[in-house]
């Protein structure tokens, strides 16, 4: 009897342990490179220390878990991202997703629902969906989810985190699905978090809103979501001070969401104020999922390397900081 009193306890002891293990908060350090393809085309190579090496094995190097990438519908249509190219499509995001596994690392899928950029100021709707109702355009998100999933989970690359549109606080899918019509936009959101969750259920959801320092405006958007049931477990805000306030509008922002709303806050885009923008995120409490993705560090603003794919030690060096003081235990 004193045996199995003994193996119980041992049992539930160990039980308790690997739960809270579980419930260990996911800090992310988190990179969108999705220009690598593109920019080894032209014949770029990437080096640091003179050695040259994989980009993504330089960044989990320096402290990075994450890769952000974004797929269009049809980038490679003449009005799309990469005309004749198709950079970004489909099957790029494939190729870029089994380098971001072999590389031990995590990744966030942005649809941007669009065969173009889609942000704040333009969410065209793709060439093929141009002439199509509401029943038509809300299937075709569906559809064109799913495919997506599927077919990076047939190559066992299943996102683990999914954005259903690109800095969508305007809405997507222009004039139909703007946030004027917030009925339909979270009809819209609602079928690509739906396919997203029959093909990986374990995949996390993110809405992506581009107001950094705007917190009335990102509340108004998310009561209204969350008041149209639309299902998500992340915000995610971009933060370009020229655009969205300065550091102490974020940080005020960003605490105020952390503490209104269940979900997770994290910083899906920003360049400037790397350390700030880190303390701010990581500074959240009470959350499952904390941190931030920066936007483009290959070749976009303040880079991580020169035109000769050199690391810039100053900037690609802040980083080994940041993952020691909130992701080292």
């Amino acid at each position: 009897m004193k045996k199995i009193l003994f193996f119980s306890a041992a049992f539930l002891l160990f039980s308790f342990s690997n739960l809270e293990r579980q419930k260990k908060p996911e800090k992310i350090l988190g990179a969108d490179i999705s220009f690598l393809p593109e920019l080894e085309n032209r014949g770029m190579v990437f080096s640091v220390g003179g050695l040259v090496k994989d980009p993504l094995d330089i960044l989990k190097d320096h402290g990075f878990n994450y890769i952000r990438l974004r797929i269009f519908n049809d980038p490679a249509a003449d009005s799309g991202y990469s005309p004749k190219k198709g950079f970004c499509d489909l099957e790029h995001t494939k190729a870029m997703a089994l380098r971001v596994k072999k590389a031990g690392m995590k990744f966030l899928l942005d649809f941007h629902y669009s065969d173009y950029w889609a942000d704040p100021g333009k969410q065209f709707k793709p060439a093929a969906w141009k002439n199509l109702d509401f029943a038509g355009l809300q299937k075709s998100i569906y559809d064109f989810t799913k495919k997506v999933m599927q077919e990076l989970k047939d190559q066992r690359t299943a996102p683990d985190m999914v954005q259903v549109g690109n800095e969508i606080n305007h809405g997507i899918l222009w004039p139909t699905g703007n946030f004027s019509h917030p009925d339909t936009l979270a009809a819209f959101l609602n079928s690509g978090i739906r396919a997203v969750k029959e093909i990986s259920p374990s995949t996390l959801i993110m809405l992506h809103i581009a107001c950094g320092g705007q917190n009335q405006e990102s509340r108004n958007f998310l009561d209204m979501m969350i008041a149209d049931h639309v299902r998500f477990d992340v915000i995610g805000e971009s933060y370009y001070p020229q655009w969205h306030g300065t550091l102490g509008q974020l940080d005020s922002n960003l605490q105020d969401l952390s503490q209104r709303y269940k979900q997770d806050v994290v910083v899906a885009e920003y360049t400037l104020h790397k350390k700030e923008v880190n303390d701010i995120a990581f500074g959240l409490k009470g959350k499952r999922v904390t941190g931030t993705f920066i936007w483009e560090p290959l070749n976009t603003w303040e880079q991580f390397f020169n035109r000769k794919g050199q690391a810039i030690d100053s900037l690609l060096n802040i980083y080994p900081a940041i993952k020691e003081k909130y992701m080292v235990n």
